[in-house]
């Protein structure tokens, strides 16, 4: 066979091609969605002008040897979907890094845009999630270093991208974190042992004089793992603050604030429980001070979610509770932060005994129970004195069961309950308390060929402003390809009668390979909308969506 020159080159770029190809990796995201007035919801008059609206993200990774190099573009058209913050607008390149990796010396250097947590994320957590708009990676460098297999150093510096679309905030961030493993020092043979400990500095310059530009936060923690117990202990300290109230910073007050966590958990076959504590006193912090408090998350650079049971029905997200770490001085609404926890037992009877049934079922009980910190508060001086283990003002409690049970290889029943007070007064600064009680029962039925069927019926009971709700959701899987769903929730209880409304969406969905579409037709209850314990409101809504991912 004869080569001639064209030929040769073809061969070469297509070899090429496919090297490039083979290191290039990526992801596009489009949500896209068509706002309409229906006969109960309509649009503000402002947002109508743009009713058709977009998030779109298209991200591109490339490897080549220890380098790696990425970027993000974004594009929000005509502007972002509602409850995101009106400053995500137009299309831009939104991240970019370069990363050097060499495991043989130890080494990781990231330049550019990045993402970081130090330990459980009370002191720094950068992260993306686009559901909620959260878009708060780092601008600068960050050095990893492991000298030994036991011990990792970090290192970083620069700008928090803050959610105000491509923008970075006025503030800097250095930070360093040591992790160190610590079992073979202690010559320990059955546990295992960590410490850490990190160190930031938030460094936002202002024009008040009485006003430091730089606000520390320290933290210390350890770990401990035997068999199948495991906890883990941190403390962390916030030097001292300006107070901010609804964006005005307050120089003539300033405090300092800590945070308390705790963890443990034990697990053997068939059991399993784990438990939470955790006091914060005055643990917000946000890469500029103004943003304190702000309903978009922009610009937080700590972590600091609810921790309560994370479910996953419509009727049990419409009272969820968000951390309250943050100093508030109002009337009759005073607060510095909160104290707390939870515990969650699991418990499998076996199979083929009495309560067990043929094919075995699954008790799953959650109690979580968090206060305001009890102490002394003058509203008028913004003056207070909290104490440290006393419990205050009530904000929220749940007590919640399921039990999971297979009747036969084809059929699965799921029965949650769900008891929740929520003290709207404290949590959402609103009015009022509220004591709501929640029952779901979910089906799951397997067909032939992998088509299956999901069936949801749910109801709440509440004495809030909303009062009581029922729910109802049908979902039909087509193999492993086709989903086709439709669900409704009906507000039959709300005390406004324009209020009583029924929440109805359809919609399909088609998955193949890395490529996901899904049409939605409906409308969007407003409230909170919580991921991982952190939450952020939504307005009412009604239209159509699409949504497309693909990976690759």
């Amino acid at each position: 066979m004869h080569f001639t020159k064209n030929t040769i080159v073809s061969i070469a770029l297509l070899i090429a091609c496919n090297t490039v190809l083979a290191q290039l990796s990526g992801g596009l995201e489009s949500n896209i969605v068509w706002y309409t007035n229906d006969a109960k919801i309509k649009l503000d008059p402002i947002e109508a002008k743009n009713k058709v609206r977009s998030n779109n993200y298209l991200r591109l990774d490339y490897a080549a040897k220890k380098f790696t190099f990425g970027l993000q573009a974004e594009a929000y058209q005509s502007k972002a979907i509602l409850n995101y913050a009106p400053t995500f607008k137009g299309a831009n390149l939104a991240t970019y890094y370069a990363n050097y990796k060499n495991d043989t010396v130890g080494i990781d250097v990231t330049v550019g845009h990045f993402y970081e947590q130090f330990g459980s994320g009370l002191v720094l957590r950068s992260w993306e999630d686009r559901q909620l708009g959260i878009a708060n990676s780092i601008v600068g460098a960050k050095v990893k270093y492991h000298p030994t297999n036991n011990i990792e150093l970090t290192a970083l510096y620069g700008k928090q991208r803050n959610g105000l679309g491509f923008q970075v905030a006025d503030g800097s961030i250095f930070g360093v974190n040591a992790e160190a493993n610590i079992t073979q020092l202690l010559k320990a043979k059955k546990a295992q042992y960590t410490i850490g400990g990190s160190i930031v500095n938030r460094n936002n310059p202002s024009i008040i004089n009485a006003v430091k530009a730089n606000t520390y936060l320290t933290s210390a923690r350890a770990s401990m793992q035997l068999g199948a117990f495991q906890a883990d202990v941190e403390y962390a300290f916030k030097s001292a603050d300006a107070l901010v109230e609804f964006g005005n910073i307050k120089p003539q007050f300033q405090f300092d604030g800590d945070a308390y966590l705790l963890n443990a958990s034990y697990s053997k076959k068939g059991f399993g429980i784990s438990g939470n504590f955790r006091r914060l006193e005055n643990f917000g912090i946000y890469s500029q001070r103004n943003y304190m408090g702000n309903i978009y998350n922009q610009g937080i650079v700590n972590y600091t979610p609810s921790l309560t049971k994370q479910y996953d029905y419509s009727l049990t997200n419409i009272y969820v509770y968000a951390a309250q770490p943050n100093i508030g001085f109002e009337p009759d609404r005073n607060k510095a932060g909160e104290i707390g926890g939870q515990v969650e037992a699991v418990y499998q009877l076996k199979p083929k005994s009495k309560l067990g049934g043929k094919l075995g079922t699954t008790l799953t009980l959650n109690f979580a129970q968090y206060h305001g910190l009890q102490g002394t508060y003058i509203a008028a001086e913004r003056k207070y004195k909290a104490n440290l283990a006393a419990f205050g003002v009530k904000y929220y409690s749940e007590l919640g069961t399921e039990v999971r049970k297979k009747w036969t290889p084809k059929l699965t029943t799921i029965l949650t309950y769900l008891n929740q007070y929520y003290n709207a007064k404290y949590v959402a600064e609103t009015v009022g308390t509220v004591a709501a009680n929640t029952v779901v029962v979910e089906n799951i039925i397997k067909l032939k060929k992998g088509n299956s069927i999901r069936q949801e019926l749910q109801h709440q009971w509440a004495n809030g402003e909303n009062r009581n709700w029922a729910a109802a959701l049908l979902e039909y899987n087509y193999g492993s390809r086709y989903t086709f769903y439709i669900t409704d929730l009906y507000n039959y209880g709300n005390t406004n009668t324009n209020q009583k409304l029924h929440f109805y969406n359809a919609g399909i969905a088609y998955k193949v390979n890395a490529l996901r579409l899904q049409a939605n037709y409906g409308r969007q209850r407003g409230g909170l909308v919580c991921l991982g314990g952190v939450c952020r409101f939504v307005p009412q809504s009604a239209g159509v969506s699409l949504s497309i991912n693909y990976s690759f």
